[in-house]
């Protein structure tokens, strides 16, 4: 029994060192960090603006210019595309084929006269600025997608109004 009780104690102290051993291994192993907090302090750390000068500072100035226009072009929805009917069939269809929040449906005469009345031209701008009517229906700006360019907002507003006619 005594060859036992010292076998036992050997062995609770060689665990006791192991885990000494193992928790001293984890404490010097660095930590992850998560890219998106990297991300995010790069971001609010990063130069608001530059300084250009002279002739150098122009030709930065302008290819930072065309960068940015690049940049602009390429975050255009649906690729650019200015056919109404596909805007409609990505966006617009959401809430026009059921008539969400008052939404008029496309091709209902019915809800699109007093609207037509109007003009396009005020369709257009309430369809681009956003409009709340008085009866409380809700047209969100662009329809709720920033990225569309104005000429898209208009052109979808001409073939829906072209579908109501």
């Amino acid at each position: 029994m005594r060859q036992f009780s010292l076998l036992t104690a050997g062995l609770s102290v060689l665990a006791i060192v192991l885990m000494v051993v193992a928790y001293l291994i984890y404490n010097r192993i660095p930590k992850d960090e998560d890219p998106a907090v990297a991300k995010r302090t790069e971001a609010r750390i990063a130069p608001v603006g530059a300084v250009y000068a002279g002739d150098t500072g122009r030709a930065a100035m302008q290819a930072a210019q065309e960068a940015a226009a690049k940049a602009a072009a390429a975050q255009v929805a649906y690729g650019g595309s200015t056919d109404g009917k596909t805007i409609y069939d990505n966006l617009c269809h959401s809430c026009h084929t059921a008539g969400v929040a008052g939404a008029p449906k496309l091709g209902d005469k019915g809800a699109w006269s007093a609207r037509l009345a109007e003009g396009i031209a005020t369709l257009t701008k309430h369809a681009i600025e956003g409009y709340t009517g008085p009866d409380g229906n809700h047209m969100p700006a662009k329809g709720g997608n920033p990225s569309l360019t104005d000429e898209q907002v208009t052109n979808t507003v001409k073939w829906m109004a072209d579908q109501a006619k």
